[in-house]
């Protein structure tokens, strides 16, 4: 799962390395307000589920880590 979300994340931003360990992805510029709706609309259409309006808040998408932990609570592996 994080691997595909570092793809998406690159496919939004290319201009960044979401390989790189970085504090707050958003705070850092690396995405912005529309990136997030944009990453939010392809994690859903490639993990086929529907991302409840509550959970998109800035902190579920500070690092492709805290990405991860909100996606496993839709995705059971």
């Amino acid at each position: 799962m994080k691997s595909k979300i570092i793809q998406i994340l690159n496919e939004i931003r290319p201009e960044f390395d979401f390989n790189e360990p970085v504090d707050n992805i958003v705070e850092q510029g690396m995405l912005d307000s529309f990136d997030v709706v944009t990453l939010v609309t392809m994690l859903e259409e490639e993990f086929k589920i529907l991302i409840e309006g509550t959970e998109i808040v800035s902190t579920n998408f500070i690092s492709v880590e805290s990405i991860c932990l909100l996606l496993s609570k839709y995705i059971k592996e």
